[in-house]
């Protein structure tokens, strides 16, 4: 069966796009022909294979028409949405932030539970592999809790662990010795505001970016807490953190299991929390699997091949 259809310039040039490998992917994931010669696309298989890939490609030029834009992750998203019988644009049209223009939204059915999650729950975790938008779909609702004034500061805090490199001394004031640690966090941040704006609001405390050992001892009241690379605490650090928690304060902890820098002998309190803390009312639990990342493609088959390799070692 063949299906040959008109789409716009627009959609054309999304779909064309050599970075984004939109067309690669939908041939991989639909499993059918597929051409675009101009503005004609035409899709070529057998009846059902056809009649599937249409509803998709239907989606993504419904996307296309709305102003988003499009990516190979997003055909796994348009894909995934239809299996949970979720409205695509229920995903899509979720803005979570507005800066210069860029909106900040889920680009998963798994992103929307997690965005969710987040605004539902008093403690969230967002457990997952890299690129699946855990700590930047954070921060993006930190950053408007604060503009619609739900909290009055921001907290951003990580372990100082290495990647499995030894740093060693490191000059300059406090800020400039965990600034290496803490990069990333500031790196989502500059993407939500003005550098001068986020670095005023630094200045004044509103938004506070510190290691996890300075959380030691406080109470967070009316704030945005915010915990990356979570899966590099330990027991006894993840209990003292989740403690910190204080009225009208909101708690997102974030990690890869898959990515753990502490010494072998010792466990993670990401892995061990979700085992003392699962059936506890106010706490959220959300799961990011490899179709959930948004990264260049490679980066979500790389995902793919080492929990495979992982799973096939486990057995």
């Amino acid at each position: 069966m063949q299906d040959t259809f008109d789409v716009s310039n627009a959609v054309a040039a999304g779909l064309a796009g050599m970075s984004d490998g939109v067309l690669d992917a939908l041939r991989e994931r639909l499993h059918c022909t597929i051409r675009l010669r101009g503005n004609q696309l035409t899709l070529e298989g057998d009846e059902q294979q056809v009649a599937e890939a249409r509803i998709v490609v239907d989606e993504i030029v419904d996307l296309v028409e709305g102003g988003h834009e499009i990516g190979a992750h997003t055909v796994d998203a348009v894909i995934g949405a239809l299996d949970a019988e979720t409205d695509v644009r229920e995903v899509f049209d979720h803005v979570v932030w507005r800066h210069r223009g860029k909106r900040i939204a889920p680009k998963t059915v798994m992103q929307k539970r997690y965005v969710d999650a987040i605004r539902q729950s008093t403690v969230t975790f967002g457990i997952g592999p890299a690129g699946t938008g855990k700590t930047y779909l954070a921060m993006a609702l930190a950053v408007a809790a604060l503009h619609e004034r739900e909290v009055s500061r921001i907290i951003l805090t990580r372990p100082a662990v290495e990647a499995g490199e030894r740093l060693g001394f490191l000059p300059g004031d406090l800020m400039a010795k965990v600034d290496p640690y803490l990069r990333p966090l500031f790196d989502a941040l500059y993407d939500m505001l003005e550098p001068d704006r986020a670095n005023n609001l630094i200045e004044r405390g509103t938004i506070e970016v510190a290691p996890l050992a300075f959380m030691r001892g406080r109470t967070l009241n009316d704030s945005f807490i915010i915990l990356d690379e979570a899966q590099n605490t330990s027991p006894e650090q993840m209990q003292m953190f989740l403690t910190r928690l204080g009225f009208g304060s909101k708690v997102v902890v974030t990690g890869d299991v898959t990515q753990i820098d502490l010494p072998r002998d010792q466990r993670s309190g990401l892995v061990h929390v979700q085992s003392v803390l699962i059936d506890i009312d106010g706490i959220s639990f959300i799961g990011f699997g490899h179709r959930d990342v948004v990264r260049h493609k490679l980066v979500q088959r790389i995902v793919e091949a080492y929990k495979e390799h992982t799973d096939e070692r486990s057995r």
